[in-house]
Protein backbone atom coordinates (compact mmCIF):
# COMPACT_ATOMS: atom_id res chain seq x y z
CA UNK A 1 0.00 0.00 0.00
CA UNK A 2 2.65 2.50 0.90
CA UNK A 3 4.62 1.42 -2.63
CA UNK A 4 1.61 2.31 -4.06
CA UNK A 5 0.66 5.48 -2.65
CA UNK A 6 4.08 6.56 -3.52
CA UNK A 7 3.84 5.67 -7.23
CA UNK A 8 0.93 7.98 -7.33
CA UNK A 9 2.64 10.74 -5.41
CA UNK A 10 5.49 10.54 -8.00
CA UNK A 11 3.07 10.21 -11.00
CA UNK A 12 1.21 13.67 -9.64
CA UNK A 13 4.58 15.40 -9.20
CA UNK A 14 5.59 14.37 -12.71
CA UNK A 15 2.15 15.50 -13.82
CA UNK A 16 2.62 18.89 -11.62
CA UNK A 17 6.43 19.22 -13.34
CA UNK A 18 5.82 18.37 -16.81
CA UNK A 19 2.42 19.47 -17.95
CA UNK A 20 1.67 22.29 -20.18
CA UNK A 21 5.34 23.53 -20.47
CA UNK A 22 5.74 25.01 -23.68
CA UNK A 23 8.49 26.76 -25.40
CA UNK A 24 9.43 30.12 -23.49
CA UNK A 25 11.70 30.21 -20.75
CA UNK A 26 11.35 26.18 -19.18
CA UNK A 27 14.02 26.06 -16.61
CA UNK A 28 12.29 29.33 -15.04
CA UNK A 29 9.00 27.73 -15.26
CA UNK A 30 10.82 24.28 -13.99
CA UNK A 31 11.95 26.00 -10.85
CA UNK A 32 8.71 27.59 -10.11
CA UNK A 33 6.63 24.76 -10.25
CA UNK A 34 9.41 22.92 -7.99
CA UNK A 35 9.12 25.49 -5.11
CA UNK A 36 5.50 24.92 -4.83
CA UNK A 37 5.97 21.13 -5.45
CA UNK A 38 8.17 21.29 -2.59
CA UNK A 39 5.88 23.41 -0.18
CA UNK A 40 2.57 21.25 -1.02
CA UNK A 41 4.88 18.40 0.05
CA UNK A 42 6.44 19.90 3.22
CA UNK A 43 3.28 21.03 4.45
CA UNK A 44 1.01 18.29 3.69
CA UNK A 45 3.80 15.53 5.73
CA UNK A 46 3.77 17.48 8.53
CA UNK A 47 0.25 18.53 9.13
CA UNK A 48 -0.38 14.39 8.25
CA UNK A 49 2.52 13.15 10.68
CA UNK A 50 1.38 15.56 13.65
CA UNK A 51 -2.25 14.41 13.47
CA UNK A 52 -1.78 11.06 13.96
CA UNK A 53 0.95 12.03 16.95
CA UNK A 54 -1.74 14.20 17.86
CA UNK A 55 -4.60 11.66 17.75
CA UNK A 56 -2.49 8.78 19.50
CA UNK A 57 -1.63 10.77 22.64
CA UNK A 58 -4.70 12.02 23.08
CA UNK A 59 -6.34 8.70 22.04
CA UNK A 60 -8.96 10.16 20.23
CA UNK A 61 -9.38 10.42 16.21
CA UNK A 62 -11.46 13.16 15.92
CA UNK A 63 -9.43 16.20 17.65
CA UNK A 64 -6.43 17.73 15.55
CA UNK A 65 -3.72 20.12 16.85
CA UNK A 66 -5.76 23.12 15.72
CA UNK A 67 -8.15 22.32 19.03
CA UNK A 68 -4.71 23.47 20.96
CA UNK A 69 -5.01 26.90 19.53
CA UNK A 70 -2.07 27.09 17.20
CA UNK A 71 -3.87 28.54 14.01
CA UNK A 72 -5.70 31.30 16.71
CA UNK A 73 -1.87 32.16 18.08
CA UNK A 74 -0.63 32.21 14.54
CA UNK A 75 -3.25 35.28 13.55
CA UNK A 76 -2.93 37.07 17.05
CA UNK A 77 1.01 36.86 15.91
CA UNK A 78 0.76 38.21 12.97
CA UNK A 79 -1.81 40.78 14.66
CA UNK A 80 1.00 42.25 17.39
CA UNK A 81 3.52 42.63 14.63
CA UNK A 82 1.54 44.63 12.39
CA UNK A 83 0.63 46.64 15.83
CA UNK A 84 4.11 47.07 16.82
CA UNK A 85 5.48 47.36 13.59
CA UNK A 86 2.84 48.92 11.26
CA UNK A 87 1.77 47.29 7.64
CA UNK A 88 5.20 49.09 5.76
CA UNK A 89 7.42 47.62 8.46
CA UNK A 90 5.95 44.33 8.83
CA UNK A 91 5.52 43.88 5.12
CA UNK A 92 9.47 44.91 5.12
CA UNK A 93 10.36 41.88 7.55
CA UNK A 94 12.56 39.29 6.13
CA UNK A 95 10.93 36.07 5.48
CA UNK A 96 13.41 33.89 7.48
CA UNK A 97 13.14 35.54 10.15
CA UNK A 98 9.47 36.17 10.71
CA UNK A 99 9.35 32.59 9.89
CA UNK A 100 11.87 31.19 12.18
CA UNK A 101 10.46 33.53 14.61
CA UNK A 102 6.61 32.00 14.62
CA UNK A 103 8.04 28.71 14.89
CA UNK A 104 9.73 29.69 17.92
CA UNK A 105 6.99 31.62 19.86
CA UNK A 106 4.75 28.66 18.84
CA UNK A 107 7.17 26.09 19.75
CA UNK A 108 7.92 27.65 23.09
CA UNK A 109 4.45 28.09 24.17
CA UNK A 110 3.48 24.61 23.56
CA UNK A 111 6.68 23.18 25.39
CA UNK A 112 5.20 25.96 28.78
CA UNK A 113 1.88 24.22 28.22
CA UNK A 114 2.60 20.57 27.99
CA UNK A 115 5.41 20.51 30.68
CA UNK A 116 3.39 22.55 33.58
CA UNK A 117 0.37 20.37 32.73
CA UNK A 118 1.94 17.28 32.01
CA UNK A 119 4.96 16.85 34.67
CA UNK A 120 1.79 17.59 37.48
CA UNK A 121 0.72 14.36 36.33
CA UNK A 122 0.58 11.64 33.79
CA UNK A 123 -3.37 11.84 33.58
CA UNK A 124 -3.02 15.44 32.59
CA UNK A 125 -3.64 15.13 29.02
CA UNK A 126 -7.43 15.70 28.92
CA UNK A 127 -6.58 18.95 31.08
CA UNK A 128 -3.84 19.74 28.71
CA UNK A 129 -6.49 19.81 25.72
CA UNK A 130 -9.24 21.55 27.56
CA UNK A 131 -6.44 24.00 28.63
CA UNK A 132 -5.90 24.40 24.65
CA UNK A 133 -9.05 24.80 23.48
CA UNK A 134 -9.58 27.35 26.19
CA UNK A 135 -6.21 29.41 25.13
CA UNK A 136 -7.46 29.51 21.16
CA UNK A 137 -10.83 31.11 22.34
CA UNK A 138 -8.50 33.84 24.20
CA UNK A 139 -6.04 34.19 21.38
CA UNK A 140 -9.33 34.32 18.92
CA UNK A 141 -10.79 37.01 21.11
CA UNK A 142 -7.58 39.14 21.41
CA UNK A 143 -6.84 39.15 17.95
CA UNK A 144 -10.55 40.29 16.92
CA UNK A 145 -10.03 43.05 19.55
CA UNK A 146 -6.80 44.46 18.19
CA UNK A 147 -8.52 44.10 14.70
CA UNK A 148 -11.09 46.88 15.88
CA UNK A 149 -8.37 49.65 16.75
CA UNK A 150 -6.11 48.34 13.77
CA UNK A 151 -6.19 51.46 10.82
CA UNK A 152 -8.41 49.53 8.01
CA UNK A 153 -5.04 49.49 5.85
CA UNK A 154 -3.19 47.30 8.24
CA UNK A 155 -6.09 45.43 9.38
CA UNK A 156 -6.47 44.50 5.53
CA UNK A 157 -2.61 42.80 5.64
CA UNK A 158 -3.84 40.96 8.78
CA UNK A 159 -6.50 39.56 7.06
CA UNK A 160 -4.34 38.42 3.87
CA UNK A 161 -2.53 36.15 6.25
CA UNK A 162 -4.80 34.82 8.74
CA UNK A 163 -6.11 32.03 6.12
CA UNK A 164 -4.23 29.63 4.73
CA UNK A 165 -2.73 29.77 0.91
CA UNK A 166 -0.91 27.47 -1.05
CA UNK A 167 -0.46 30.19 -3.91
CA UNK A 168 1.96 32.80 -1.45
CA UNK A 169 4.43 30.14 0.05
CA UNK A 170 7.92 31.95 -0.08
CA UNK A 171 10.23 29.29 -1.20
CA UNK A 172 13.21 31.52 0.34
CA UNK A 173 11.78 29.40 3.36
CA UNK A 174 11.53 25.80 2.26
CA UNK A 175 15.16 24.70 3.18
CA UNK A 176 14.89 25.64 6.43
CA UNK A 177 11.43 24.28 6.71
CA UNK A 178 12.29 21.29 5.02
CA UNK A 179 15.32 20.50 7.57
CA UNK A 180 13.06 20.90 10.58
CA UNK A 181 10.52 19.17 9.40
CA UNK A 182 12.74 16.20 8.20
CA UNK A 183 14.02 16.37 11.93
CA UNK A 184 10.94 16.28 13.21
CA UNK A 185 9.36 13.61 10.57
CA UNK A 186 12.63 10.70 11.52
CA UNK A 187 12.34 11.67 15.56
CA UNK A 188 8.69 10.60 15.36
CA UNK A 189 9.60 7.34 13.00
CA UNK A 190 12.15 6.48 15.65
CA UNK A 191 9.33 6.65 18.37
CA UNK A 192 7.07 4.40 16.32
CA UNK A 193 7.39 1.28 18.55
CA UNK A 194 7.13 3.25 21.74
CA UNK A 195 3.89 5.11 19.93
CA UNK A 196 2.48 1.75 19.51
CA UNK A 197 2.69 1.13 22.98
CA UNK A 198 1.33 4.34 23.51
CA UNK A 199 -1.57 3.61 21.91
CA UNK A 200 -2.82 0.93 24.05
CA UNK A 201 -3.92 3.26 26.97
CA UNK A 202 -1.83 4.73 29.61
CA UNK A 203 -2.41 1.72 32.11
CA UNK A 204 -0.91 -0.84 29.66
CA UNK A 205 1.91 1.79 28.50
CA UNK A 206 3.07 1.90 32.09
CA UNK A 207 2.60 -1.84 32.42
CA UNK A 208 4.75 -2.50 30.00
CA UNK A 209 7.54 -0.22 30.92
CA UNK A 210 7.02 2.46 29.17
CA UNK A 211 7.97 5.91 30.66
CA UNK A 212 4.68 7.52 29.52
CA UNK A 213 5.11 10.86 30.68
CA UNK A 214 8.96 11.44 29.09
CA UNK A 215 7.11 9.72 25.34
CA UNK A 216 4.08 11.99 25.69
CA UNK A 217 5.98 15.27 26.16
CA UNK A 218 8.59 14.71 23.66
CA UNK A 219 5.72 13.08 21.21
CA UNK A 220 4.31 17.04 21.89
CA UNK A 221 6.86 18.37 21.05
CA UNK A 222 7.04 17.10 17.97
CA UNK A 223 3.38 18.43 17.02
CA UNK A 224 4.11 21.39 18.28
CA UNK A 225 7.30 21.69 15.74
CA UNK A 226 5.64 20.19 12.89
CA UNK A 227 2.01 22.39 13.52
CA UNK A 228 4.25 25.66 13.65
CA UNK A 229 6.22 24.73 10.68
CA UNK A 230 3.05 24.31 8.30
CA UNK A 231 1.15 27.22 9.61
CA UNK A 232 4.38 29.45 9.66
CA UNK A 233 4.67 28.95 5.75
CA UNK A 234 1.01 28.60 4.53
CA UNK A 235 -1.21 29.67 7.08
CA UNK A 236 -3.88 27.90 9.74
CA UNK A 237 -5.44 24.82 8.33
CA UNK A 238 -7.94 23.40 10.65
CA UNK A 239 -9.25 20.35 9.54
CA UNK A 240 -6.97 18.89 7.05
CA UNK A 241 -5.08 16.32 8.95
CA UNK A 242 -8.35 15.20 10.34
CA UNK A 243 -9.02 14.10 6.80
CA UNK A 244 -5.29 12.55 6.47
CA UNK A 245 -5.78 10.80 9.68
CA UNK A 246 -8.75 9.30 9.04
CA UNK A 247 -7.63 7.94 5.22
CA UNK A 248 -4.47 6.76 6.56
CA UNK A 249 -6.59 4.71 9.58
CA UNK A 250 -9.16 3.55 6.91
CA UNK A 251 -6.31 2.51 4.30
CA UNK A 252 -4.21 1.28 6.77
CA UNK A 253 -4.86 -2.81 8.04
CA UNK A 254 -2.06 -2.35 10.36
CA UNK A 255 -2.24 0.28 13.17
CA UNK A 256 1.78 0.41 13.44
CA UNK A 257 2.45 3.64 13.66
CA UNK A 258 5.95 2.91 11.66
CA UNK A 259 2.86 2.13 8.84
CA UNK A 260 0.35 4.95 9.83
CA UNK A 261 2.74 7.56 10.29
CA UNK A 262 4.61 7.70 6.59
CA UNK A 263 0.77 6.99 5.07
CA UNK A 264 -0.27 10.03 6.30
CA UNK A 265 2.85 11.92 4.80
CA UNK A 266 2.06 10.20 1.73
CA UNK A 267 -2.06 10.91 1.55
CA UNK A 268 -1.36 14.27 2.68
CA UNK A 269 0.85 15.01 -0.47
CA UNK A 270 -1.19 13.09 -2.94
CA UNK A 271 -4.11 14.99 -1.34
CA UNK A 272 -2.24 18.42 -1.94
CA UNK A 273 -0.75 18.19 -5.14
CA UNK A 274 -3.38 16.66 -6.65
CA UNK A 275 -5.92 19.04 -5.55
CA UNK A 276 -3.45 22.18 -6.10
CA UNK A 277 -3.25 20.60 -9.61
CA UNK A 278 -6.70 20.61 -10.17
CA UNK A 279 -7.98 23.62 -9.16
CA UNK A 280 -5.09 25.45 -11.09
CA UNK A 281 -4.49 24.08 -13.97
CA UNK A 282 -7.86 22.72 -14.94
CA UNK A 283 -10.36 24.67 -13.10
CA UNK A 284 -8.23 27.90 -13.76
CA UNK A 285 -8.19 28.86 -10.13
CA UNK A 286 -12.32 29.18 -9.92
CA UNK A 287 -12.00 28.05 -6.55
CA UNK A 288 -9.41 27.88 -3.92
CA UNK A 289 -8.08 24.87 -2.60
CA UNK A 290 -7.80 25.77 1.59
CA UNK A 291 -11.86 26.77 1.00
CA UNK A 292 -12.69 23.29 -0.02
CA UNK A 293 -10.55 21.28 1.96
CA UNK A 294 -12.11 23.15 5.05
CA UNK A 295 -15.10 22.45 4.09
CA UNK A 296 -14.98 18.92 3.34
CA UNK A 297 -12.91 18.35 6.98
CA UNK A 298 -15.49 19.96 8.48
CA UNK A 299 -18.06 17.75 6.93
CA UNK A 300 -15.93 14.57 7.83
CA UNK A 301 -15.83 16.31 11.32
CA UNK A 302 -19.35 15.57 11.62
CA UNK A 303 -19.61 12.21 10.00
CA UNK A 304 -17.27 10.78 12.51
CA UNK A 305 -18.71 12.60 15.35
CA UNK A 306 -22.29 11.15 13.96
CA UNK A 307 -21.03 7.02 13.71
CA UNK A 308 -19.18 7.85 16.65
CA UNK A 309 -16.14 7.05 15.85
CA UNK A 310 -14.05 8.86 18.60
CA UNK A 311 -11.94 6.01 19.53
Amino acid sequence: MLAGLAAILAGLSALWMWQGLGGGNRGFIIGLRAGKLAALVIVAVSIGVATILFQTVAANRVLTPSIMGFDALYVLLQTLLVMGLGGAGYVGLTAATKFLAEIGVMSVLAALLFGTLLLRGGRDVPRMILTGVILGVLFRSLSGFLGRVLDPNEFSVVQAVSFASFNRVDVTLLPIAAVVAAAAVAAALRLSAQLDVLALGRDAAVSLGLRHQAVVLGVLGLVAVLVSVSTALVGPVAFFGLIVAGLAHGLMRRSAHAVLLPAAGLLGAILLVGGQWLFERQLGQAATLSVVVEFAGGLFFLYLLLRGRIR
